[in-house]
């Protein structure tokens, strides 16, 4: 399914959206795009850097929502389109990887926490993974809201510093000494929950 852009449309609260998916209403997907285009497409080049491949993603996102809603509501819109594209956009990055190596800001997000989080492929710390998971969101809930937009900024969207620090309006190194402020929060929060990296 392909959407055309359309301008000076009135933009829909989140519920009416969701509402339109569940009627299987078509022009759910352009409201859509209407209020979260944006976002989605700065997900997908985070990962991609490629504006060709963001507009693939974009479409194949929008296919997914479209397949998703219903039978799931999602309670936070913006979060369950932005994974979603983030999903599709790795598929699209580890697609590209198999044939040539590109740039993405995303390994170095990935490679800056990988210091803090250690993985393994061992079928214990496979067991582990969802409870990391629940603690990590423990974890970001006690942070404030500069601090979650930080972490969730670099590790989950994949923004570059400079990013950060643009919307929080002060310069790249102070972001980066409040992620590794951050990162070692995370490691003593972790090791007080018994989870040692």
């Amino acid at each position: 399914m392909r959407f055309s852009k359309f301008r000076h449309r009135t933009i829909l609260e989140d519920e009416q959206i969701v509402q339109l998916y569940w009627t299987r209403d078509e022009t759910a997907i352009q409201r859509t795009d209407d209020k979260y285009g944006a976002l989605m497409y700065r997900v997908a080049y985070n990962v991609l850097h490629d504006r060709q491949d963001c507009e693939e993603c974009r479409n194949d996102a929008y296919l997914g929502v479209w397949n998703a809603i219903p039978p799931n509501r999602p309670e936070v819109l913006p979060v369950f389109l932005c994974k979603i594209m983030r999903n599709v956009a790795l598929m699209k990055f580890r697609e590209k990887t198999r044939k040539k190596r590109i740039p993405s800001e995303m390994l170095v997000s990935i490679e800056d926490l990988a210091n803090t989080l250690h993985s393994a492929d061992s079928p214990e710390c496979q067991c582990q993974a969802a409870e990391l998971g629940r603690l990590i969101n423990g974890y970001l809930a006690g942070l404030t809201e500069r601090q979650q937009y930080i972490f969730v900024g670099r590790f989950y969207m994949g923004d570059t510093l400079e990013t950060i620090a643009g919307g929080l309006g002060v310069n790249a190194s102070t972001v980066h000494r409040e992620i590794g402020k951050i990162k070692q929060g995370l490691k003593s929060y972790l090791e007080r929950n018994d989870v040692y990296v």
